[in-house]
């Protein structure tokens, strides 16, 4: 599938096409969340790896996730500190996620801002995105438009004069950490480098 411009993107994208764009940390795959099967099929994604719910602000993301007011004061000082960037909070989800989107344990969803314009941009049109690495399942995160787009040719990459086939983000994976009602628990140490009681 040939590249196309961000306005095609995300109007492909609201479709219900699964598309791939620039993140903070490795590219993603990308499609709205009521379609999150798409991506799991495309990777070859066993159903017990949830995927990301991806948005352009907190504001985005806060309606697809439910706690007390405390807890929801608390998870607002740390994306104060750690967004937009990378770090992935797993909280419990609302009933406005689809269970698609993490099969095997519907009642948490994880969530991200990531540091990157160009993302924040399209998930601000589009609204929160399911998201993962654009790779197949067991393999390394693809880094450049062109490695996505040869091996997803079905899925709309964008094309942006300042990518230039460059490496897109860090290559590392966000840092992603749950929430256990009373207090955070890390599950993968990524990018953000920070210890629990940080949190």
């Amino acid at each position: 599938m040939p590249k196309v411009s961000q306005v095609e993107l995300v109007r492909e994208a609201l479709a219900g096409r699964v598309v791939s764009f620039p993140t903070d940390t490795v590219p993603a795959l990308a499609a709205l969340p009521e379609n999150a099967a798409l991506i799991f099929a495309a990777k070859r994604r066993s159903q017990d790896k949830p995927l990301i719910l991806m948005g352009a602000s907190e504001e985005d993301l806060w309606p697809y996730v439910m706690g007390t007011p405390e807890e929801f004061a608390i998870w607002q000082q740390v994306v104060d500190r750690y967004w937009p960037g990378a770090l992935t909070l797993v909280l419990p989800a609302s009933e406005r996620v689809p269970t698609a989107m993490n099969p095997t344990d519907p009642t948490t969803i994880g969530i991200r801002v990531p540091d990157s314009r160009i993302a924040r941009a399209i998930l601000a049109q589009t609204g929160p995105l399911a998201t993962t690495s654009a790779n197949f399942s067991g393999e390394p995160p693809l880094e450049t438009m062109s490695a996505i787009e040869n091996a997803f040719p079905d899925v709309l990459t964008l094309d942006c004069a300042e990518l230039n086939d460059k490496k897109q983000g860090s290559g590392l994976p966000s840092t992603v950490a749950k929430w256990t009602r009373k207090e955070w628990k890390i599950l993968r140490r990524g990018s953000v480098q920070i210890l629990n009681i940080e949190l």
